[in-house]
Formats: structure tokens, C-alpha cells, sequence
């Protein structure tokens, strides 16, 4: 076999091909196999190899069109570096992930998530989870072996790993009293809809299933698209069901309607799942609701900046020093479970990667209860409602020009970002510019870590106010790059 030697760090730079918030993301063009042979060789040696032996890795992937290519590509990696790939086939990222955590193994998925289907990307997870940015900037710095054969036919999908996924979950929801909900599954190509038709049929949930599609449809989470807004809400005239679901592309995003088809933002999914964990200490990102801390359920909430690595850091450190449960969420809806929960004799081991599944039966969970509806679980909260938007196609260069502009410029920001809001109380630069005005207002600005994007945030007493908050700021700042 002949191979060379590669540097990753000028492969990366020449590919484009980068770690964001979660894993290396690029163009599909981009991701060739030589780009996805050396990043996976770079974690077997930088990561794997050293807190243990490189032994059985578990490799999956979503529904992308390029997805099983590069899968077939990592999986050469794997076997070329003495590993044995478990290959679980199309599942959701939690789903691999926790049975890796199961059988002390790595997984590796190659998932671009919300992003267009023209763009992919690989996550990492070492023996103790996801990889931290430490670990990225030692699989950045290596040097690799590249054999002149860098792909191989992946072997049959090994069903034990969305068995032991499905067991999870209905083992520990399975005295909730679901049966007899009817639930919509927004299916689109979440590559967890089938997955999560099965666990609601096992717990007695009457499934109905809509908007399945073999073409690739980017959901994001934090920015859901008008027309599935108005989707939800004609399915919910038409189907008359108890609340609607769905993800975004390798499902650790969950996105979850009411009755009424009303979409809910993650950060309200992800206060409610805490609070029906009984969580003590919940780890979130800045551009969260300020009503984790408004509803006063939480002895302690931690602030990260944006991105799972960063909240599974924090909460790793929050671990050290409490004995109580500790929780993680994102905007997104993604939560984290830092420790073990006992419920009526039950276990739910703990999952520190963000998963959908839970928050989705939490919300269900809860509605039951507490004996309302899913809407009405929501309208419990304060008055205190988010939204985000983005701006597509935006250069990182841009980005990062505003807001060093905004950050020696505060008179400039306040223009930009919320002239109507009135003066500027505080501002945040832990990740991003983010600014809390006297009026009550937050507007947040930040480029995406995934893809050339500025992101928007805003929160306001009612959601038509935050709505034309984050939409006026994004269009001032288009028109500044005119």
C-alpha cells in the first residue's frame, strides 16, 4: 500500500473544509475524500488512540445524498487504523452517540445537520463523548498517513444500535400514560422519522405521519421557514392532533408544535424539560431566553457561549463541584442530561450530546401531568418570548468587520441593531454582540460557526415585537453591506 504523509492543518486551509460549532463542516465539493480520510485518521490518532485503544467505532450518517460516500471513506479510516467499524446505517446523532457511550466506543457521523444539502459534515465522538475544541486543535495540528485507496463498501447496518436507542426512551417513559395521544410527525427528511414513529407506537401514541420526502429539506431550528409555519398550522385544522414533532437533519434538534400547530422555540422546550426533570442546575448559551433565570425553578443557570462544546464544558466543571442534576439546552431545543435520573424506579443514563428525543416525551410528559394542553404549557411561562433569524450567504469576513465596528462604535450598534429600543443597559460579547436596552429588548448578533450566516436574536415582551426586532436589524445590516 503506498500513503503519504499530510499536514491538516493545510488541508483544512486549502479545502475549506472547518471544525464550527460541532464537528468540520464544508462545501460537499470540498469534503473529498482525501479531506475526510485525513480528519478521521486525525481523530483515531489525536483523540481515540490517545485515551485508549482504538477499537470498535460506531459509524452512522443522515439523509443527505453525500452522506454514505464519505461515510464509506471514514469507515476505510477506521479499518486502515486498526478499528472495527460498527456500522449503524441512516440514524439520528443521539442515537449513535449513546449507544457508543453503551460500549465505551468513538463514533463518528457525518451529518451536515440544518445546513443546505450542497454542504456536509463529520462529528466526533471520542470514548468519553463529544470532542471538545481542545481536541479539535490537536486533530488540527496532525500529521496523517494517506494510503492510495481511501474508501471501502460499508458492511450491513448493525440493528442493535436503534434498538438500544427505542429501549432507552420507552423503558423510561413507559409508566407516563401517553396512550391515547394522537401525535403528528412532520417527517420531511429527518432521518429520524422512522425511528420516532416507533417509539410513540411502543408508549401508545397514535401516530400520524406528514410531509415525508426523499429530497433533502434543511429544517433549522432556531429559524423555522414560513412556509412550515403555516404548514403546521393548516395540518393542525386538518388532523386534529395532540401536538406535532420533527427535527432538523440528524435529529439532536428537536422542533415541536402545540395543538394548534403552533411551532415552540427550543429554549421554552428546553426550560420545560428541565423543570420536568427536576433539574437543579441548567448550562445554556447566552442567546437563550432570560426566562431560565425569570422562572426561578433552577437553583443555578451557567452561561456558555454558543455551541454543545462549549455547554458540555461548563457542565462537566458544574459536576465537579455539585452533587445535584445538571442539565444542558441550546436555542435549538437540544438538551444535554449531565447525570442520571431515577423517576418511579426507573433510569435514564445520563447523555451529554444534544438529543431530541427526550425534550419531545418531557413535553408530552408533562402536558399529561399537569392535565392541559401542550399550548397552555407554554402559556404558563412569563411573558417573555425570542426569535431568530439569519442572514444566508453572509462572508464571516462581514461578520466579523461589524461587529468590531459595533464593539469601539456603541452609538452605531444601538442605530443598527434597535433604534427604537431606547439606551443601551448592557452589552455581552461573550459570543458574538449582544445588547440588553432599556425598553426590556436584548438584540443579538452573531456570526454562524457552521456556515457563511450572520445570526440574529432578539427577545421582547410579545413575539410579533421580537419577530420585527431581529427583522428590522437584519435588514439595516443588509443595507449597510449594499
Amino acid at each position: 500500500m503506498i500513503t503519504k504523509n499530510i499536514d491538516v492543518n493545510t488541508l483544512m486551509t486549502s479545502s475549506g473544509v472547518r471544525f464550527g460549532t460541532s464537528g468540520v463542516r464544508g462545501l460537499v465539493e470540498s469534503m473529498t475524500d482525501e479531506v475526510c480520510y485525513a480528519y478521521t485518521a486525525a481523530f483515531l490518532q489525536e483523540v481515540v488512540e490517545k485515551s485508549g485503544v482504538v477499537d470498535k467505532v460506531i459509524l452512522g450518517h443522515d439523509l443527505r445524498p453525500s452522506s454514505p460516500h464519505i461515510a464509506s471513506v471514514c469507515a476505510a479510516a477506521i479499518t486502515d487504523n486498526g478499528g472495527h467499524v460498527v456500522y449503524a446505517g441512516a440514524l439520528p446523532t443521539p442515537t449513535l452517540a449513546c449507544y457508543a457511550q453503551h460500549q465505551r466506543a468513538a463514533a463518528i457521523v457525518i451529518t451536515g445537520s440544518h445546513i443546505p444539502f450542497d454542504r456536509n459534515g463529520i462529528k466526533f465522538y471520542g470514548l468519553q463523548g463529544e470532542i471538545s475544541k481542545a481536541d479539535e486543535l490537536a486533530m488540527q495540528q496532525a500529521i496523517v498517513n494517506l494510503p492510495d485507496a481511501l474508501c471501502m463498501q460499508l458492511p450491513p447496518a448493525d440493528g442493535k444500535v436503534e434498538a438500544y436507542y427505542i429501549k432507552r426512551y420507552v423503558d423510561f417513559f413507559g409508566d407516563a400514560n401517553l396512550t391515547g395521544l394522537r401525535v403528528a410527525i412532520y417527517q420531511h427528511s429527518s432521518v429520524a422519522r422512522d425511528l420516532l414513529r416507533a417509539i410513540l407506537v411502543s408508549l401508545g401514541v397514535e401516530v400520524v405521519t406528514l410531509g415525508r420526502t426523499q429530497e433533502f429539506v434543511p429544517i433549522d431550528t432556531e429559524a423555522v421557514r414560513a412556509e412550515d409555519v403555516i404548514q403546521a398550522s393548516n395540518w393542525a385544522k386538518e388532523h386534529n392532533f395532540d401536538a406535532i414533532f420533527s427535527t432538523d437533519g440528524d435529529a439532536d434538534r428537536p422542533l415541536i408544535g402545540d395543538e394548534l400547530g403552533h411551532w415552540m422555540r427550543g429554549d421554552m422546550v428546553g426550560i420545560l424539560c428541565a423543570k420536568y426533570l427536576a433539574a437543579d442546575v441548567v448550562v445554556t448559551p447566552v442567546s437563550s431566553s432570560s426566562l431560565t433565570e425569570q422562572s426561578t425553578w433552577f437553583s443555578q443557570v451557567v452561561r456558555t457561549k454558543i455551541g454543545s462544546p462549549y455547554v458540555i464544558a461548563a457542565m462537566e466543571q458544574t459536576l465537579a463541584q455539585k452533587d445535584s442534576l445538571i442539565v444542558g439546552f441550546e436555542a435549538n431545543g437540544g438538551f444535554l442530561l449531565g447525570r442520571d435520573v431515577m423517576r418511579g424506579g426507573k433510569k435514564l443514563e445520563a447523555l451529554a450530546t444534544r438529543d431530541a428525543v427526550l425534550p419531545m416525551l418531557a413535553v408530552l410528559a408533562m402536558a399529561r401531568v399537569q392535565g392541559c394542553k401542550v399550548s397552555e404549557l407554554v402559556a404558563s411561562l412569563s411573558s417573555r418570548y425570542t426569535f431568530s433569524d439569519r442572514l444566508q450567504n453572509f462572508p464571516k469576513e462581514q461578520s466579523s468587520a461589524l461587529l468590531t465596528l459595533f464593539q469601539y462604535d456603541a452609538a452605531r450598534a444601538q442605530l443598527i441593531m434597535a433604534p427604537e429600543a431606547g439606551g443601551i443597559v448592557s452589552i455581552d460579547i461573550t459570543d458574538g454582540f449582544r445588547v440588553s436596552f432599556s425598553s426590556g429588548d436584548i438584540v443579538h448578533l452573531r456570526p454562524s460557526g457552521n456556515a457563511p450566516e450572520l445570526r440574529c436574536y432578539a427577545e421582547a415582551d410579545t413575539p410579533e415585537h421580537a419577530q420585527s426586532l431581529c427583522a428590522h436589524c437584519l435588514q439595516r445590516v443588509t443595507t449597510m453591506f449594499d
